[in-house]
Parts: structure tokens; C-alpha cells; sequence
């Protein structure tokens, strides 16, 4: 039987361990020589696929490929980039199947979120339409942890982990120094409609008065009269208030308290700022000196204090995504299933792309308290195996050392050029 090649690809916003995803891939495929030829990636995602801009991943050693794993970010370069569909834009498909069938690709791995997996759906059947048949397995990804049927997606432990540190810390601080100086300290965290980010920082308050004592949720419309009762009351019992904020709130019109009026290239609305909203609206009303913060991509970056079980999940899809393929498994999605939360165990299970393309999962209104403002024990159940474990990338003169691939380009095949509009 020939060898088919391997495509894979990294898409949307990265994560701590996304390559940790592509290590699971990388050697898992290697493993499979007699079946799988060359591992290809994208450069900078699916666009690397659409002009033929392919890295050969054999060019770097197995000690190179291994170091992803404690790397973040994006080794071969991501993009937000959604393809549309078939009637809208055949060229796009016409040209990632001319592209694979060029140089001998037969599997297609996808790593990503949502909008990522509804690609990753569409490759599954386009190829056949288009007379060149591709096995396509999307691997989970998405910090926001608003995949469907998988228990919880690869990045969130880490980013979870990283928010509940932070506001414990900064809390400290602002503690610290309320009697004469901050007494609010809002942190915003990312989250367009699932509130899972903003909920982890409430692993943080772990007795009555541990910071944050107000959580902000898109789930939950605002009522500014009780938060500010809420914060004021905070203040007055404890001294401050610490709040974690999620940037998808909205206000009771159902409007982002942050919409900055533009769009990103998946078509949604860009978020300009809940933080100083929040800030600003408590000044205004209760007189407080307040301090706020973005996490931004440090959040989603900080590989030097990721969940270990984020990046041994991260790893398992990478690795399961190869394994599905070979048993010739296509449209579908490794799942992590979880069997039991004390003690915590976790196994992979497999769901169709058709059940997971475009289908966000949002916070169970029982894991919000009934105000409105915090998580409840059974959301602290859930969430707290997953930020369990320190992974700690090695350090050398007091900094993370982290791999830089060589990325060496794939020659070309193909004379004809394709554009794409980013």
C-alpha cells in the first residue's frame, strides 16, 4: 500500500499548548512510517494550504518536535481565516484539494475551535465531491472551553490556572494597600459568550471574603444597581473588591459593554475593553480608586504556569487524532470524556465534526450562583481538575527555554499562484 502524506495545521487563536497537540501529531505520525509519509504543517494555518506554503517537519529532529510540547503558542504560524461554504467560494476548494493532491496528501489534521472545526467539516466532504477522497480529523483547541460534546477543550486548563493565580496575587496587593489607596481591582479575562475564563478565577475564593468577590459572566446580564450594591458592600466588610470580568458582558439591551465597532476576519464583533467599563462605572457611582488589568494573550501565553493536565490532553488529542486516521476514521474530533471527578479520570472518546462545527457550549446556569455573581460548588467540581499539576518548561538564566522550529518551506509544485485576501 502507498504511503499518503500528512497535512496539519494550527488555526484561531493559540494557546499555551497547541503544540503540545502538534508534538502529539508530529510523533505519533513518525511512529507510522510504513503508513504515513511526510508530515506537512501550514504555515500560518489553512492560508499556508491555499498557496501551497507547507512546512516539512522532517527537517527537524526528534528532540526539536519533542520540545513543543513545552512551547506555546503557534510553532508554524495560526490564522483566523474561515473558509466559506462549497456554492459560496469553490475556487478556495478547488485549490486546497489541487494542493493535496500534489503533493500526496491524505490526511488532514486540523487544530482549532468552532469555526476551525466547521473547516475541518467541510475538507471532510469536499474531497470526495471533488474526486480526491482526504481522511480529515479536527483536533480540539479554543480557550474558551466552548467545544460541544468534549468535556473541556486543550488551552483552558492553562488559562484557567493563570486567571485564578492572578487574581489571588493581585488581590494580595490590593489588599495590601486598600486602607489608604485601591480599593477595586477589576481583571478582564476573554470570553465572547461562554463564561468558563471568568468562572476559573473563582477557583481563587476558596473561603468567605477570598477575592474575587464579584464575577462578571456573558451569560448573565448586567444590573448595574446590584453590582454596585454588591461592590460596595465588598468594600465595606472586607476592606476592597476584586472583580474578574469576562469581556463578552453585556447589558441588559443584550449590547458588549466593550464593542468597538469593528469585526474580526471571522465575522465577530472585536471587543474593545470591559475592564475600564466596569472600573469607570464604579468610580463614577461609589467614589472608589480603582486599578484594572487586560490579560490579553498573556492569558492564553503563559506556557510557564500551564495546567500539567491541559498539556497532557493537549498531547492525547494530538496523538489520538493520528490514531482515528489510521483506522480510517474521517469528519471526526477527538473528545476528552471525563469518568470521574475525585479522583480525577479522563479518557478519549470520538465525535462527529457534524455535531461540532459551529456549535458553542455554554456555562450551565447552575454552575452561576443564583445573584448572578459567582460559581457554584458543582461548576468548583468541574473546574477544579483542571488547572491540577505544574508542567514547568526548563529554564536557563532565569527564563523559559522554549523551541524555535527551522520551518523549512516545502518546494513548490504548482505553477499557478493563489491569493488570499487576509
Amino acid at each position: 500500500m502507498s504511503r499518503k502524506n500528512a497535512f496539519y495545521a494550527q488555526s484561531g487563536g493559540v494557546t499555551a499548548v497547541i503544540n503540545a497537540s502538534a508534538c502529539g501529531v508530529i510523533e505519533t505520525a513518525r511512529k507510522h512510517k510504513d503508513r504515513i509519509g511526510k508530515v506537512y504543517a501550514g504555515r500560518n494555518g489553512i492560508i499556508g494550504a491555499l498557496t501551497e506554503d507547507l512546512i516539512d517537519t522532517g527537517k527537524d529532529s526528534a528532540a526539536a518536535i519533542a520540545a513543543l510540547r513545552h512551547t506555546p503558542a503557534g510553532a508554524f504560524g495560526s490564522a483566523r481565516y474561515k473558509l466559506k461554504g462549497l456554492e459560496e467560494n469553490r475556487a478556495e476548494y478547488e485549490r486546497l484539494i489541487e494542493v493535496m493532491r500534489a503533493h500526496n496528501i491524505g490526511y488532514f489534521f486540523y487544530n482549532g475551535g468552532g469555526d476551525s472545526q466547521d473547516t475541518s467539516h467541510k475538507v471532510s466532504r469536499i474531497g470526495e465531491k471533488l474526486g480526491y477522497p482526504i481522511i480529515c480529523v479536527g483536533i480540539p483547541k479554543t480557550v474558551d472551553n466552548d467545544l460541544p460534546i468534549t468535556d473541556n477543550c486543550p488551552g483552558f486548563g492553562s488559562v484557567a490556572k493563570y486567571v485564578a493565580v492572578s487574581i489571588r496575587e493581585a488581590a494580595f496587593d490590593v489588599a495590601s494597600m486598600a486602607k489608604t489607596s485601591t480599593k477595586i481591582f477589576v481583571l478582564e479575562v476573554m470570553g465572547r459568550h461562554a463564561g468558563w475564563i471568568a468562572a476559573a478565577g473563582g477557583l481563587a475564593a476558596e473561603k468567605d471574603g477570598d477575592a474575587p468577590q464579584v464575577i462578571l459572566f456573558p451569560e448573565i446580564a448586567l444590573d448595574e444597581k446590584k453590582l454596585l450594591e454588591r461592590v460596595d458592600r465588598s468594600v465595606k466588610k472586607y476592606g476592597y473588591c476584586a472583580i474578574v470580568v469576562s469581556e463578552g458582558v453585556k447589558n441588559a439591551d443584550g449590547k458588549f459593554l466593550a464593542e468597538a465597532g469593528t469585526r474580526d476576519a471571522f465575522g465577530h464583533a472585536q471587543l474593545g475593553g470591559a475592564a475600564p467599563v466596569i472600573a469607570q462605572l464604579i468610580k463614577s457611582h461609589l467614589g472608589y480608586k480603582y486599578h484594572w488589568a487586560v490579560a490579553d494573550y498573556l492569558q492564553r501565553a503563559a506556557r510557564h504556569i500551564a495546567s500539567k493536565t491541559d498539556v497532557d490532553q493537549a498531547y492525547a488529542v494530538g496523538k489520538a487524532a493520528v490514531e482515528l486516521a489510521l483506522k480510517g476514521r474521517n469528519a471526526v474530533m477527538p473528545t476528552i470524556v471525563r469518568k470521574s471527578d475525585k479522583p480525577y479520570r479522563w479518557a478519549i472518546g470520538v465525535a462527529n465534526l457534524a455535531d461540532v462545527a459551529n456549535v458553542e457550549k455554554f456555562m450551565p446556569r447552575d454552575f452561576i450562583t443564583k445573584d448572578g455573581f459567582h460559581i457554584t460548588e458543582k461548576c468548583r467540581r468541574y473546574l477544579s481538575p483542571l488547572i491540577r499539576g505544574e508542567d514547568y518548561p526548563p529554564y536557563k538564566n532565569g527564563l523559559p527555554q522554549y523551541v524555535t522550529l527551522k520551518n523549512i518551506a516545502v518546494p513548490k509544485k504548482l505553477k499557478a499562484k493563489f491569493e488570499v485576501k487576509t
